[in-house]
């Protein structure tokens, strides 16, 4: 487990011979591991980060500028066609089915990749016996 903000396990109990030690991790699964397993026990620091709202884009920029380039996130369809498959055209629409063959080159694989279908589920699904 990584030494991260805001993650942390829960001891649920020991072994009878005292070899192995329970735990519950973040996801609500049990997890047995060695007894010689070293922890640092406490409150986790930084607890509650995530609460805060970022609140404009100069802290979300500062936070993902540390971490990767995975920010801003701009539409296909706000592009020039040059930049993208969606891109272009008087009004910001994808002009074609948004739909991609599974075996279609890297540049033109971008929208639903080999959807096996599209739109909305409407109605309720019924489990046949």
């Amino acid at each position: 487990k990584s030494r991260v903000s805001e993650t942390s396990v829960t001891i649920i109990g020991h072994s009878e011979d005292g070899n192995k030690t329970r735990v519950r991790l973040p996801s609500g699964a049990r997890k047995t591991l060695s007894s010689d397993c070293r922890a640092i026990v406490g409150i986790v620091a930084g607890g509650g980060r995530t609460d805060k709202p970022i609140m404009k884009a100069g802290r979300a920029y500062h936070k993902y500028k540390a971490k990767r380039h995975c920010w801003p996130v701009v539409r296909g369809v706000a592009m020039n066609p040059v930049d993208h498959p969606h891109g272009g055209g008087n009004h910001q629409h994808i002009g074609h089915p948004s739909t991609v063959r599974r075996d279609a080159p890297k540049g033109q694989k971008v929208g639903l990749i080999a959807a096996r279908r599209t739109g909305r589920i409407r109605g309720t699904r019924t489990e046949k016996r």
